[in-house]
């Protein structure tokens, strides 16, 4: 990734750098240009420096400035720096010594680790073998992380660095009511993120500690090491009255709500639709009528189940939904992510049908209702259901075929098979594109309980049989609309991502 990418992408993503300073006028211009280069958007908070730092970035274009007279202390200055970012619009922001010691070129390391868990508070795991350090800076790493373990019961490698990427929204939900303002104030952040929920994620970063003589360090040991004493004592005693409390009736929370909608949707399915449909099928057989029937039946309960009644921690969102696109029939493809994916675009229109995988045809809580509004499974091979498919066709409805074959177990665009554009090309049909975006995050692939994240559902533009024969090959189809799904995926994904 280069500078310019990686400034883009911070960008659109909301990603901001907050660089604390105090004292460190050797050092800091350099840091700030080097954050300069990976990002656009960097803030410099002056903790009362009385070095003439001030003057020194005074003259530094492009950045923005938090500074106040009295030196505060490292927790306070973040504090500052958050609200301003947050004031700002940024949704994220990666935090830097001043002193010189992380490299700017970790930044995009940082981008990547936000991208592949949005939402979560990544930490830099410095590479600390071979640095010179003192004895008290590696004793207070390792008596930090045995605390944090304690007080957590999760583990990390390094707690004690400065350069982390903080989720702005979840961190200012915590109200930073920091008991210290000092330089053990970070440590409380990891602690109080954990306690609320928000996923810890570490990354490798590289460290560079300069000579001793050149070294500028505000640590006291024998007053630190007591303010970090007492604060671990409080920690450990909120950690039973506090923190177990609330772990236990989030955990209690998650598994109510899975089994509501678990239980909803199987009572739904199974003791109210499959039995009605059973019994209308089972009298005077299947009619054009009944099918229409039942097409127009799911279409309702599906809008009713996510729109209505909705899933409890799911925000949907839908945009370009004009069911006249129906009206016509297409293959629909789209990208596949979860078990949630047929609902999702079941509420789209009563005119669309599916390729299943076996599993589906044959389920025994709503396999009736699959296979009698003529949902067919894949494992026939295309050649063998193509007629069916042109049967469809000619009564108005449009296949809905999941490229990928399969569902993506990281919520990444797979690769994309060539068969929905040769079924395409065989019935002479329009392809309509229709992008998902976090269904894999609400129920990922091979787990079994639903998460709170947002669901955004997209129809893109109609893709004509002259585009496509413009294209190429079916094969030549298939890679040319994954990379579109690709970039679609990633715009959404920056955009959905900083109100995680």
């Amino acid at each position: 990734m280069t500078p310019e990418e990686c400034k883009a992408r911070l960008r659109r993503r909301g990603i901001c750098v907050i660089i604390p300073t105090y004292n460190n006028c050797r050092t800091v211009a350099d840091v700030v240009r080097g954050a300069q280069t990976y990002c656009q958007d960097v803030i410099v908070v002056d903790d009362g420096s009385t070095d003439g730092t001030n003057e020194i970035l005074s003259h530094i274009e492009g950045i923005q400035i938090v500074t106040y007279k009295d030196n505060r202390g490292k927790g306070y200055a973040l504090k500052r720096g958050f609200r301003h970012a947050t004031l700002c619009g940024h949704s994220y922001a990666i935090t830097m010594d001043a002193d010189g010691q992380h490299y700017a070129t970790d930044i995009p390391t940082f981008l990547r680790a936000n991208i592949d868990h949005p939402g979560a508070l990544i930490v830099g795991n410095r590479h600390l073998e071979g640095v010179d350090r003192n004895r008290s800076s590696s004793f207070a790493n390792k008596f930090s992380n045995f605390w944090f373990a304690v007080q957590t019961l999760q583990r990390l490698p390094d707690t004690q660095t400065g350069y982390r990427l903080y989720p702005l929204k979840k961190i200012s939900r915590l109200g930073l009511a920091l008991l210290t303002h000092r330089y053990e104030a970070e440590l409380e952040l990891l602690v109080f993120a954990a306690w609320h929920g928000t996923k810890l994620v570490s990354t490798d970063v590289d460290v560079y500690y300069p000579p001793r003589n050149e070294r500028v360090s505000h640590f006291r040991p024998a007053y630190d090491f007591a303010r970090i004493s007492l604060l671990n004592t409080i920690l450990c005693v909120l950690a039973v009255v506090y923190a177990l409390p609330l772990a236990i009736a989030r955990l209690t929370l998650t598994i109510v709500r899975s089994i509501y909608s678990l239980l909803f949707f199987t009572f739904f399915s199974t003791i109210v639709l499959t039995p009605i449909v059973w019994l209308r099928f089972r009298i005077g057989g299947a009619t054009e009528a009944k099918r229409t029937w039942l097409h127009n039946l799911i279409y309702r309960a599906s809008r009713f189940i996510m729109i209505r009644h909705g899933i409890p921690g799911v925000k949907l969102s839908v945009e370009n939904a004009d069911e006249s696109l129906f009206y016509k029939p297409h293959i629909v493809i789209c990208n596949h992510q979860s078990h949630l994916d047929l609902m999702c675009l079941l509420i789209l229109s009563p005119r669309i049908v599916f390729l299943t995988n076996d599993w589906v045809w044959n389920n025994p809580l709503y396999g009736v209702l699959i296979r009698n509004a003529e949902y067919y499974p894949a494992s026939r091979g295309l050649s063998t259901i193509t007629p069916d498919l042109n049967s469809l066709a000619d009564r108005g409805y449009s296949t809905c075929i999941f490229p990928e074959g399969t569902r993506s177990a990281d919520c990444h665009v797979l690769r994309f098979h060539r068969g929905a554009f040769h079924v395409a090309e065989e019935l002479g049909l329009d392809i309509l594109p229709i992008f998902i975006y976090g269904p894999g995050k609400v129920l990922p692939k091979h787990c079994r309980y639903l998460r709170r994240w947002p669901i955004h559902i997209e129809v893109g533009q109609v893709i004509s049989r002259d585009e496509l024969n413009a294209i190429g090959t079916p094969m030549e189809q298939a890679t040319a609309l994954r990379r579109r799904y690709k970039e679609w995926y990633e715009r959404a994904q920056d955009r959905i991502e900083q109100d995680v």
